[in-house]
């Protein structure tokens, strides 16, 4: 039996983290648990710990070893990081395409490159024999900083290059980011911890990079991806950029998997409107394209103009930021109670769309930013995201400004607002005596994914509570055409059409009714883990709190307000009502394990467009019938359900043998079992 010596067991382990590392940083495909990979961590560093004298910079240990700086140091690139030309329309897009062609004497069609363009820091990373020696910020394109010790700290950035046939110095230019679910918690735990947040992702990244402390950049979610090569001594690039960025990935670098190559400047826009189709949907900001002529001799033979390549153009998103001014805060009351601040701006297009309204979340909030009306303020709106005020420019603060007031009352009924100690929301207390705690009560149970009523929208229930019409939810099948025929807008037609939409509705199903009571924290999956659990209505009115938490995704918090709603009478009286009323469900008892639920167990995901119907309406399908559908899709997924526009999740679904199923498949696995 041969027996290895310290310092080869070091170096074994080392490779074998690395290559891990690689697995689940750069191609997110783990193949070991994370117990195991603990377990050879804890192996190496005891190891280290024997023999001190065997320790490298290049060790997985080492990723924070450093002590704090003082500052940082200047780099000068011997390569300038130069900076690209944008542009904002096609016109723009197609004239970037003319110059370059007239420049090569009218070539027909050029291969582009695409990429993302990702909105976090740019970086570049030097490695000598396929180990990381420096890393710097591009400050502004010839000098920079020398943030090594941070940049060692993020997991994607590799300590030392996979295989052997690197070059001895390999420059690497990439962005480092921060994810968005990163972000979002980054800034939770902030302001649990009463301390300032981040405006966006970018800054956020911006600010861990340029932490003295390199254990404090460790604690933030960053990310690399690399975009091109520096300098490069000692080896042959591949022709194309594209296997310029392949070679890379092999070499330990995580790529972006949306990159792609294409003929012609047509077929980059089509890829821009693709990208910009899914870039809400897409795990990062991104601020644009980055097109780049794909043949690394032509780009030598185009050269470079000021400060930019004449090869390459970003072609930039609206965008998701922007600067106006706070006009003045309203307080509107939610079917909860909770009074939530609205601010009130100037119009300002922010992201393609005017926004005049941003939600200010809390009292809590309003503090934190130190805004006050008239303030100059920074809006955000990504995607369907309600636009929400991010930050303060006091160096425009006028001297008009005034404080904003909380009320203590509240502005619907007058009755007092309250706030629950280790809750930032404040409340009215008014409850059912609130008109609009009344009206989005109504809303919420109307709304499609709770007892759907066709044609009652929200602007029709503020009538209906106005004109005192119906006072709760019960109300509403008490209502005649008669009544509603006399309301602005509605004719005889048109209310006869609301009665027979009252009447449908009535057939519903448990886990709908529960969703549409409105009981605090209790969302569509909840519900449905309710009804599973307890099969009957009855059963989960009658459960105290500790059989509650017995139920899949329910904790104290939930178990509490379920079953604090059921013990008030009132709320007790509204469900008695609407029983009377003829609202029905057929029993979860009634049915067996096997008819109910024939998709137990199974998980799917659904990417891309459906034509028969929209992705929620699929899963709700789904979900009917048992199964599970997950946001992303994983080595624990079953199906994924692929539409045009698929993108990641089929590549990832396809590398993980994940079964792909097209609409026709998923049309006829529904119909199978009666859906």
């Amino acid at each position: 039996m041969t027996t290895s010596t310290p310092q080869q067991r070091i170096e074994q382990l080392r490779q074998t983290l690395d290559h891990h590392n690689y697995r689940y940083y750069v191609l997110d495909d783990p193949i070991i648990p994370d117990a195991d990979y603990d377990k050879l961590m804890r192996e190496l560093q005891s190891l280290e710990v024997t023999h001190p004298d065997l320790i490298t910079m290049d060790s997985p240990t080492q990723r924070v070893g450093a002590k704090p700086l003082d500052g940082f140091d200047a780099v000068v690139h011997q390569l300038a990081m130069l900076s690209l030309d944008n542009a904002f329309d096609d016109q723009e897009l197609n004239d970037f395409d003319n110059r370059v062609r007239e420049r090569l004497n009218a070539v027909d069609t050029l291969e582009y490159a695409c990429e993302p363009k990702l909105d976090g820091i740019a970086i570049s990373l030097i490695y000598e024999n396929g180990r990381l020696v420096l890393g710097a910020t591009r400050g502004d394109g010839v000098n920079g900083e020398d943030i090594t010790s941070n940049v060692r700290t993020i997991p994607s950035v590799p300590l030392r290059l996979q295989g052997t046939d690197f070059p001895e110095v390999l420059e690497v230019r990439g962005e480092i980011y921060m994810p968005k679910a990163g972000f979002e918690s980054l800034n939770a735990r902030a302001r649990e911890a009463g301390e300032k947040t981040f405006a966006n992702p970018r800054n956020a990244a911006a600010g861990s990079l340029r932490q003295l402390d390199p254990s404090i950049t460790k604690t933030r979610p960053l990310q690399l991806c690399a975009y091109s090569m520096g300098r490069v001594e000692g080896a042959e690039l591949p022709d194309r950029h594209t296997d310029v960025l392949r070679q890379l990935n092999a070499w330990g670098f995580r790529i972006n998997p949306h990159m792609d190559e294409v003929q012609g400047i047509e077929a980059c826009m089509a890829y821009y409107r693709k990208l910009s189709g899914l870039r809400d949907s897409l795990p990062y900001d991104i601020d644009g394209i980055v097109f780049k002529v794909n043949s690394r001799a032509i780009q030598e033979r185009l050269g470079f103009v000021a400060r930019a390549p004449r090869w390459a153009i970003a072609y930039k998103f609206p965008a998701q930021e922007q600067l106006t001014e706070l006009l003045d805060v309203e307080f509107q009351v939610g079917r909860t109670g909770a009074i939530t601040p609205v601010a009130r701006l100037k119009p300002v297009e922010v992201a393609g769309v005017t926004v005049s309204n941003a939600t200010l979340h809390n009292r809590d909030e309003i503090e934190r930013l130190g805004v006050k009306v008239g303030d100059r303020v920074m809006v955000r709106r990504a995607g369907d995201v309600i636009p929400q005020i991010v930050s303060v420019v006091l160096e425009q603060r006028p001297e008009t400004v005034e404080e904003i007031v909380f009320p203590t009352r509240c502005p619907v009924c007058e009755s007092p607002i309250e706030t629950i100690p280790g809750e930032a929301v404040a409340r009215c207390t008014g409850g059912l005596v609130c008109g609009a705690q009344v009206k989005e009560a109504i809303k919420h149970f109307a709304s499609r994914k709770a007892m759907d009523i066709d044609g009652l929208g929200d602007k029709l229930v503020e009538q209906l509570v106005d004109a005192e019409l119906i006072d709760s939810v019960e109300g509403l099948y008490r209502l005649s055409a008669e009544q509603v025929a006399k309301l602005e807008r509605m004719g005889p037609k048109s209310a006869e059409n609301l009665i027979t939409a009252l009447e449908k509705s009535k057939q519903t199903t448990q886990e709908r009714f529960i969703y549409a009571l409105g009981i605090r924290e209790v969302g569509e999956a909840t519900a449905r883990n309710l009804v599973q659990h307890f099969r009957t209505l009855e059963a989960i009115q009658s459960a105290d709190e500790e059989s509650l938490m017995a139920v899949d995704d329910v904790g104290p918090v939930v178990a509490h307000f379920v079953a604090e709603w059921f013990a008030q009478s009132h709320n007790q009286n509204v469900v008695q009502a609407l029983r009377e009323v003829g609202v029905q469900w057929q029993d979860e008892s009634e049915l067996t394990v096997e008819s109910a639920m024939p998709l137990a167990g199974r998980t799917f995901v659904i990417s891309g467009s459906l034509e028969a119907f929209s992705r929620d309406e699929a899963k709700d399908k789904l979900q009917k019938l048992g199964a599970k559908v997950s946001g992303s899709v994983s080595k624990k997924t079953d199906h994924l359900v692929a539409g045009p526009g698929a993108g990641s999740k089929l590549t990832k679904a396809q590398s993980l043998e994940v079964d792909v199923m097209d609409e026709v498949a998923l049309l006829a696995l529904l119909s199978e079992y009666g859906e």
